[in-house]
């Protein structure tokens, strides 16, 4: 392969971003993406630990996460 063919072919890596289908390929780029997806979507789905909604009053209402509903019970 030239360096010419390598430059494209860099390119064309660096280019790619995650597309559902990367969870069934079975190459390093598509697996990478793949995992990466499913760390950014995990950490933005868990949010804070003491995360807080508003109610209508304007009062914090603490959200409970999964422990601290299991110690409740």
């Amino acid at each position: 392969m030239d360096s010419k063919e390598s430059k494209k072919d860099s390119l064309d890596i660096a280019g790619r971003i995650y597309d559902v289908s990367d969870y069934k390929r079975k190459d390093a780029l598509s697996s990478g993406l793949a995992k990466t997806h499913e760390q950014v979507s995990d950490t933005y789905t868990e949010g804070e630990m003491q995360s807080v909604d508003d109610d209508v009053d304007g009062k914090n209402i603490e959200i409970k996460g999964e422990e601290a509903e299991e110690e409740s019970q």
